[in-house]
């Protein structure tokens, strides 16, 4: 029976394909010697600083039990988050080089405003996507709390990449590159399943280089940022980096179109 033939292109696409144990080949070394913050080196100075993140991550976590009803409310949840990100506004710009007070900055601004952030038109949630605390908000704030957001995570990515990739960092450098680069995959991720929907766009701040992305082009990013956020220690991020890339469903179809080819050309070998 004739079969369907893959083209030089197909098998070009084929080779593309992000297998689940694919990534950077240099793995990520760590050394418990070097100090938790490249650009915080004083102990004291780190023991200051975290001391105070940490009690407005604590603020936070409060404020969910309250919506969780694991505990009295005090006050309107929104207005303690935004209490929340103003204090760690305060601590970024005290301390600009300590990568994870943006890296919770944007979780919180999410947590706020939502992962859809980034798209104006349709409003149905994905599943499992979670509803923010700031559902009525303009678009000239969304636009300016998405460019914080994409911001922060970029700038906390930039502060602790190592120079060369053999270069070791510390334990908490690569927790923290790990949590950025996924929040980021994760806004891209669910950027492109909006985007996909009828009725849709961007809305972003214009200084972003994503005013001009595609569908495509937020997947190849949001698989992209999985993948490192996989190769910093997140095992779920590592999956999803799969999941998320535009070049494996492309061969998938590829596989299917064959098969349909294969079936339709009646008979068996």
């Amino acid at each position: 029976m004739p079969s369907a033939s893959l083209t030089n292109h197909d098998l070009f696409i084929l080779e593309k394909i992000k297998d689940p144990e694919s990534g950077p080949s240099a793995p990520v070394l760590i050394d418990s010697s070097l100090p938790r913050d490249p650009h915080i080196i004083d102990d004291a100075a780190y023991q200051k600083v975290t001391r105070l993140e940490r009690a407005i991550i604590s603020s936070m976590q409060d404020v969910e039990l309250q919506i969780a009803n694991l505990k009295p409310v005090v006050s309107d949840p929104l207005a303690q988050y935004l209490s929340s990100v103003e204090r760690l506004g305060e601590l970024v710009e005290e301390y600009p080089d300590y990568a994870s007070a943006r890296n919770n900055r944007a979780q919180a601004l999410r947590r706020i405003y939502g992962d859809r952030i980034l798209v104006k038109g349709n409003s149905e949630n994905l599943k499992d996507e979670a509803t923010p605390l700031d559902s009525e908000a303009s678009d000239e704030d969304l636009k300016a709390a998405s460019y914080t957001i994409l911001g922060d995570l970029s700038g906390a990515i930039s502060l602790l990449t190592p120079a060369i990739p053999f270069m070791a960092i510390s334990a908490q450098a690569a927790k923290t590159l790990s949590q950025a680069y996924t929040q980021r995959g994760a806004i891209y991720h669910l950027t492109a399943k909006h985007l996909s929907k009828q009725d849709t766009g961007l809305r972003i701040d214009p200084r972003r280089t994503e005013t001009n992305w595609s569908v495509v082009d937020f997947e190849e990013n949001a698989s992209r940022d999985f993948m490192m956020g996989g190769r910093y220690g997140n095992e779920i991020a590592k999956a999803l980096a799969v999941s998320a890339n535009p070049t494996a469903k492309l061969c998938g179809e590829m596989v299917r179109e064959a098969m349909r080819k294969e079936y339709a050309s009646g008979g068996v070998s």
